[in-house]
């Protein structure tokens, strides 16, 4: 690890201000994806700025029902077993309970969870030299590699490492709002907009500007986000990424027809996925398996696999399938 100064930030603007006149500084939450990145030497920052006594550990319900603001300092495991987001939020809960170990969802915080590295084997090792994640222009180890965990959905030619967030999978089905505060003030950024697939750009994973600081995530007032759940299909039973992950909610009427259909898949691409096809899909028609079905097939007519992962397709189908009827059951 190479060596670094360390601050703790007294305020938000104290972090802000602080970053901004350090552009190779990094914030500092529970670390356990920059600390890792830190000891293989893919980051190297010259400053870490502390940021874990900021009042941004709150979880409150907004005025008027408009929904629940989560704040960035908040833990894995508290928001996960928050009696608000079980309830309401069913499908966020499970999804940060199947994310890492008991041991990591107690340090790792939202806002951190948000900036994990869309990441995979050769990134991690710098011993590889092809990986423009890492070292733009150098290439792609992996399209020729040993491909088995990567993308299948809105890859590019430069990079087909796939985003490890469990929570936010769920995050992207539930419409969220990603709150951040930088030298020009406050910003909401639709979840949709605050990740990004590769392109030609795969060293940048979100729209985050580097002197901004996420303040909170809002999740807005879904009445059958109630109904929903996760799904994650793994090599290991705990403590491994995602093949595939499904986050899904319906909403039903009495005769079991969609009125609306919420779906993200995780372990598929470089960003959580909206998978809007298969929204689109589902509404209007009979919440069955033949209907789950097809809708799975309408968002993975795209999909392209490689020489170690193409089981993938298959496997993200059933997934969509499973989920959905796992939601439908619910009473």
């Amino acid at each position: 690890m190479n060596p670094f100064a360390y601050t703790r930030a007294a305020s938000a603007d104290d972090a802000v201000n602080g970053i901004a006149a350090k552009p190779r500084a990094k914030f500092l939450g529970g670390g356990t994806n920059l600390v890792d990145l830190m000891k293989m030497g893919v980051e190297a920052p010259e400053t870490l700025i502390d940021i874990n006594r900021l009042p941004l550990a709150q979880i409150e319900q907004l005025p008027n029902g408009g929904g629940v603001r989560i704040g960035a300092m908040v833990r894995n495991s508290d928001l996960a077993e928050h009696a608000l987001i079980k309830s309401s939020y069913p499908v966020l809960s499970e999804a940060l309970l199947s994310g890492a170990s008991p041991q990591l969802r107690n340090m790792a915080t939202v806002g951190g969870n948000l900036l994990q590295r869309t990441r995979c084997y050769y990134f991690y090792d710098p011993a590889f030299p092809a990986c423009n994640k890492r070292n733009p222009g150098s290439g792609c180890g992996a399209i020729n590699g040993y491909n088995r965990i990567h993308a299948i959905l809105g890859q590019s030619d430069q990079c087909i490492a796939t985003n490890p967030s469990d929570m936010c999978v769920a995050l992207a089905a539930l419409d969220a709002v990603v709150r951040v505060r930088g030298p020009k003030g406050e910003r909401e950024i639709p979840f949709a907009d605050f990740h990004r697939l590769p392109g030609d750009t795969a060293n940048i994973d979100t729209n985050l500007a580097p002197d901004e600081l996420i303040t909170a995530v809002d999740l807005p007032a879904i009445p059958f986000a109630a109904r929903s759940h996760y799904l994650k299909v793994r090599d290991r039973a705990s403590y491994a990424f995602a093949l595939v992950s499904v986050a899904a909610a319906l909403d039903l009427d009495s005769s079991q027809q969609i009125k609306a259909a919420r779906v993200a898949l995780g372990g598929v691409a470089h960003k959580p996925w909206r998978a809007r096809k298969a929204e689109e899909e589902l509404t209007g028609k009979t919440a069955d398996e033949l209907t789950f079905r097809a809708a799975a097939e309408a968002e993975l007519a795209a999909a392209r696999g490689y020489k170690h992962n193409i089981f993938k397709i298959e496997l993200a189908k059933r997934a969509i399938t499973q989920a959905l009827s796992t939601v439908a059951a619910v009473s």
